[in-house]
């Protein structure tokens, strides 16, 4: 067997340490990943970062408003609505996380 020359050589070390980067990068980014998807539940520093978006769909809760009653409905209604479903939500993630589980589930919701 014949010894690489000195160029095939450093092509070849150079070709590891492209091999390395990407692997370092993926992982970097595979890490962050996990962080994104990391909850803490309970802590109150968590809460200030929530979003706070619309969590109904505002045209069926104000068709179902109007096909039940008759009536219009306020655009105040949708934020308290959705502070509400973040409740039900937290008390229902409180829940399972009591029971050991990562899902919340409808049996969760009291």
């Amino acid at each position: 067997m014949k010894a690489p020359t000195r160029e095939a050589f450093r092509k070849e070390q150079q070709e590891e340490e492209d091999r390395e980067k990407r692997s370092a990068a993926r992982e970097g980014s595979m890490s962050e990943e996990a962080d994104k998807r990391r909850r803490i539940i309970g802590s109150a520093a968590a809460s200030e970062e929530l979003p706070q978006d619309v969590l109904v769909v505002v045209s069926k809760m104000k068709a179902y408003v109007k096909a039940r009653s008759g009536m219009n409905t306020s655009d105040g209604v949708v934020d308290v609505l959705s502070a509400k479903i973040r409740q039900l939500c937290d008390a229902a993630i409180e829940v399972a996380h009591a029971d050991g589980r990562k899902t919340v589930m409808d049996r969760d919701f009291k």
